[in-house]
């Protein structure tokens, strides 16, 4: 019986409709792509809202829908998973408690199906569920009635550490191979890749990116980092592709743990920040290549690679192409991993923060040229004009390392670009000719460390400075600029209890912490709220601490919060991958408070990715300005502005239903400091 579904479910996606969006990104390729041509620069004018569904919760969503033979999956801003009509916008299903899964943020939903059986495979919190497709109740017979825990395969280190994850898993004939979100500190759980059984749930195979002895790269690290519950991560987060005629998994991996000191796990760091070619029936290595070796920057590799067919000299060769938060796109042989560029390994400066180790050289591809702007390449006068306090940023600018991977210091390091990027999680999208359509963001950032002062702490303060610092500051008073809140006099503000709810699960970027004791929590909880902990002697490893710490998340931003540094703040770039020249570049989205001044063309932030149609469209929400963009793809014209109900952080889908051609987006805000949204919608001619 297994055989036979086994061949069913290979039949299915031979067979997927071009009408149809029925997987992330658009394919297994994840190239952003459709062949629909209905809607066209001839048209696009004429484009309206077809429906709205509008969420009964508002709120962030990062989520690119599927469409499969006329129904659209998509998730809410509270992980509930849902159905609707793809040609109006009705409801058909929607499962979910909204009250116990609001920590996360998801992408969107996964889809399998042997011919006969459909599934929709989600994550809320830990667990992955397998739902009808056509009713959205669990399937009792995959897991534990209808879900699994994504702790499930990993080492008992790992028990109870946060991990939930927001993008959707890989379907590879009945396999579904899972990215996984953890800590960004000392604390996470190791980022192992596993493949689960799409029927039954159990796992299959597991690929270790923190390798045990005898394994490829263990020399890499300390020789107890494999066993050491400080030393995590180095997981995929943002996705994966698949060459299901080659059966080839391309697996983007991120840093180790803790992101901005690796004095306790020296060594290159196999396979942190590397793309990771496996036997997607095995998980078997092929070839790896590591984009960042040491990372001590968070430089994970932030959105699933995209394979193309490109001519190089003289030959059609099937590629695989990584963009990077850096702004660099690796090309490589998707087969032998040979890079089609020259990579260099450029010298880098050593340590600067004791105990630590930098690595003294990092991979720099020479072909195409960074579509973002490298920190080595601002000048100290190289700020935003429209500043009211120009002088005081020179000043901070000129105090700031700026050379390209400077190690982390006390001086404070200008990262650029940021800690988000340059490409982010939206990816790239990818034509037949071999084009890639990359948006990117141009924020500053600071990374400062400063020693961390343990002996004189009391246990709160401590497990504050270990867990909390990097994000919300010493001194409590976060970086709302940045998306980081104040905790300062919160208890006057929420109760204890609302305040342990985060602690325990997390919210939007914060993990969750429930792989500390409540002890640990309880004096967290106390120390935020000026309250006496009490005092306890923890053995727990989750107690840590690392030897320095960075003093926070905090934008390079002017006093008005605008960035500070010149324009532009977002691009958006054509690459030919058969020649890695740029074919067009130009400045993407506007900058709300200076539009409304009538200075526009500067660039904004910008969160989600864009797709290419066979009609020579790109179609993108993304920017913070709330607008859903058409461009020309050959030439970067645009065709058409659409102002959208809230910002679209977020990836559009393409899809037909009864020969009519719709584009979709979810609305839901939030990010940026942006108003809320709870709308998906859907515009047709």
């Amino acid at each position: 019986m297994y055989k036979k579904l086994f061949l069913f479910s290979i039949v299915a996606f031979a067979f997927a409709s071009s009408d149809d969006w029925a997987e992330y990104l658009g394919g297994s390729d994840r190239n952003h792509y459709s062949t629909l041509t209905q809607i066209n620069a001839t048209n696009i004018d004429q484009l309206k809202v077809a429906w709205e569904y509008n969420l009964p919760d508002s709120g962030q969503m990062q989520v690119n829908p599927l469409i499969i033979k006329g129904v659209l999956y998509g998730v809410s801003s509270t992980v509930q998973a849902f159905a609707l009509d793809a040609a109006t916008g009705k409801e058909i299903w929607r499962f979910g408690d909204p009250l116990k899964n609001w920590a996360s943020t998801s992408r969107g939903v996964s889809y399998w199906t042997n011919g006969i059986e459909k599934r929709i495979l989600y994550t809320a919190g830990p667990n992955l569920w397998a739902l009808d497709a056509a009713t959205g109740k669990p399937i009792p017979s995959f897991g534990n009635q209808g879900k699994i825990d994504l702790h499930l395969g990993l080492p008992p280190i790992a028990a109870n550490k946060f991990i939930i994850s927001n993008t959707p898993g890989t379907i590879y004939h009945n396999l579904i191979i899972m990215p996984i979100r953890l800590s960004e500190g000392a604390d996470a759980a190791p980022g192992d890749i596993r493949a689960f059984d799409v029927i039954t749930g159990k796992l299959v195979w597991t690929f270790h990116t923190i390798p045990y002895p005898g394994e490829f790269g263990y020399t890499t690290w300390p020789h107890d980092a494999h066993l050491n519950t400080h030393t995590g991560a180095a997981n995929n987060w943002a996705g994966m592709a698949v060459d299901n005629e080659r059966g080839i998994l391309f697996v983007p991996t991120g840093s180790a743990g803790y992101d901005f000191y690796g004095g306790n796990r020296k060594g290159s760091n196999l396979f942190a920040n590397c793309l990771i070619a496996l036997d997607a029936k095995t998980g078997k290595r092929l070839w790896h290549f590591q984009t960042t070796h040491h990372d001590l920057w968070d430089r994970d590799l932030p959105a699933p690679p995209n394979l193309v067919n490109v001519t190089h000299r003289g030959k059609k060769i099937p590629a695989v192409a990584q963009i990077t938060k850096q702004g660099f796109v690796f090309l490589f042989d998707r087969v032998s991993g040979k890079p089609l560029f020259p990579i260099i390994e450029k010298k880098v400066q050593g340590s600067l923060l004791k105990g630590e180790k930098a690595w003294l050289t990092q991979p720099y591809p020479t072909i195409p040229k960074p579509y973002a702007r490298l920190s080595s390449e601002i000048k100290n006068n190289d700020v935003n004009p429209y500043a009211e306090n120009k002088e005081e940023l020179i000043q901070t600018l000129t105090s700031l390392n700026k050379g390209w991977h400077d190690a982390p210091s006390e001086k404070g390091n200008l990262i650029l670009p940021g800690f988000d990027g340059g490409g982010e999680w939206g990816g790239a999208a990818a034509d037949p000719d071999g084009i890639l359509y990359v948006n990117s963001n141009e924020m500053g950032w600071i990374q400062k460390m400063n020693p961390s002062k343990t002996s004189s702490l009391n246990p709160g303060e401590k497990a504050y400075q270990t867990h909390c610092q990097s994000c919300h500051g010493a001194d409590r008073k976060g970086n709302p600029l940045s998306g980081y809140p104040s905790l300062s006099a919160i208890s006057t503000k929420r109760s204890k209890a609302y305040i342990q709810q985060f602690i325990n699960n997390g919210k939007g970027k914060m993990p969750g912490f429930n792989h500390l004791s409540k002890q640990e929590k309880d004096n967290i909880l106390s120390f935020i709220n000026d309250e006496l902990p009490k005092e306890v002697a923890s053995s727990n490893a989750a107690s840590y601490v690392s030897p320095f710490q960075m003093t926070g998340y905090n934008k390079f931003l002017d006093s008005k919060g605008l960035p500070a540094l010149s324009p532009p703040w977002g691009t958006l770039n054509a690459i030919d991958l058969n020649t890695g020249k740029y074919l067009w570049k130009i400045p993407f989205g506007d900058e709300p408070s200076l539009a409304l001044k009538g200075i526009t063309g500067t660039g904004a932030e910008n969160y989600g990715g864009p797709i290419v149609t066979a009609s020579g469209l790109l179609i993108i929400g993304a920017a913070k300005d709330g607008k859903l963009r058409i461009y020309a793809s050959k030439t970067g014209k645009l065709l058409r502005t659409i102002t959208l109900p809230a910002v679209a952080f977020a990836t559009p889908s393409t899809y037909a239903v009864n020969g009519k051609q719709y584009i979709v987006i979810a609305c839901g805000g939030t990010k940026l400091g942006t108003p809320k949204g709870n709308k998906y919608i859907a515009f047709s001619l």
